[in-house]
């Protein structure tokens, strides 16, 4: 009895401090998606670009106030990012005709007095009033109006097709015949149409733990539609699409990689049967970096037809691009975890195309852009 005791003695505090250690050293309550981040122990050559190689056209930017801005620190941040010329698609604003006209007017003249040659606007129209007697033949001349002021294109913002309603209540469609003048005008004219229509297919997807856009929709939740709200993603992209097939004089360019980037295969076959469709790479980049060979092959047979546009102005968010566009870097992060959880890889695009992207068919397809700048 005294040896046991005495071996229960020694055991004691190893007892003790083991029933400690296991209470100390309790496992972390599980992390949920949102806070896991673990940081890459990949070892491999990294380019964290800050400038571009060339200097770039960006043809999908917004800037709300150039009417009153001082502008200077706009031009020094985009000389840090060796931006050559930006694209404000917001040449109208928001608000009645009158308020959009004065608007244009005044980004007109204060950008004319900064920096005429490096900022650029396109017009802008309100389709609040479709179904008004004549409100297409005033919406034509508006537009007339404002290419010989010095608009260098039409921006359609993603409301037509979602929310805007015409006199009667009806949603007006994007393929609406009512708004045929305008795109034909936009073909005599020689002035390109930027179209944005509907948002990624992913918000009118049920959200489960299926959908790659899960994190994004809870944190915003005012993204997510209904399958039928206002109809299916498919009718919206097809009604775009119509557009399109109906005026091949008028060149279109549609925004965000008409969303069909992580479909490169659709994306291909639509640039086939619609010659008139260009499309840019706004907010799109985190769909290319996680596939760099097959955007890499599309880039190189569509690289007179792909522009670089970026869309919300946040300078440190270009690095990405730059990043994806130039180099040959492996598994890096994107700038919004909420965007892609997934990590980039680069294409490493040769010079031409990379020239060509940056800014050639820029120049080329969208009219009174400065060249100077440019190299050949």
């Amino acid at each position: 009895m005294k040896h046991l005791a005495y071996v229960f003695a020694l055991l004691l505090p190893g007892i003790v401090a083991c029933g400690q250690s296991t209470k100390s050293n309790q496992p972390p309550e599980p992390l949920g998606f949102e806070e896991y981040d673990p940081v890459s122990t990949l070892k491999v050559p990294e380019h964290k670009l800050t400038r571009s190689k060339y200097p770039f056209i960006d043809v999908h930017n917004h800037q709300w106030d150039m009417d009153k801005a001082n502008l200077t620190g706009l031009l020094a941040q985009m000389d840090s990012l060796n931006m050559g010329i930006m694209v404000n698609l917001s040449g109208r604003g928001w608000g009645s005709v009158q308020e959009g006209t004065q608007f244009f007017d005044k980004s007109l003249a204060n950008a004319a007095k900064s920096a005429p040659k490096r900022l650029a606007l396109f017009t802008n129209l309100n389709f609040d009033e479709v179904g008004r007697k004549g409100w297409t033949e005033d919406a034509v001349k508006l537009l007339e109006e404002d290419v010989k002021k010095g608009a260098r294109g039409l921006k359609i913002f993603k409301n037509l097709g979602l929310n805007t309603k015409d006199e009667s209540g009806q949603r007006i469609r994007v393929d609406d015949p009512r708004l045929d003048p305008i795109w034909a005008k936009c073909g005599e004219l020689g002035v390109p149409v930027l179209i944005h229509t509907a948002d990624p297919k992913s918000f009118w997807d049920p959200m489960d733990r299926y959908n790659e856009r899960w994190l994004e929709l809870k944190l915003h939740g005012g993204r997510k539609r209904a399958a039928n709200d206002p109809v299916p993603w498919e009718q919206l992209i097809a009604e775009q699409h119509n557009v399109f097939r109906k005026h091949p004089k008028t060149t279109f360019i549609a925004a965000h990689m008409g969303w069909y980037p992580n479909d490169l295969i659709k994306l291909d076959s639509l640039m086939t049967v619609f010659p008139n469709m260009n499309v840019e790479i706004g907010a799109v980049i985190a769909e290319l970096g996680r596939q760099p060979r097959a955007s890499r092959k599309f880039f190189e047979k569509y690289q007179d037809r792909i522009l670089f546009g970026k869309d919300s102005w946040v300078p440190s968010e270009y690095a990405t691009y730059f990043r994806v566009l130039e180099t040959d870097d492996e598994y890096f992060p994107y700038h919004k975890k909420y965007h892609a959880f997934w990590r980039m890889y680069g294409m490493g695009l040769p010079d031409p195309i990379l020239k060509k992207v940056y800014y050639k068919n820029a120049l080329r397809l969208i009219p009174g852009l400065d060249k100077s700048q440019f190299p050949e």
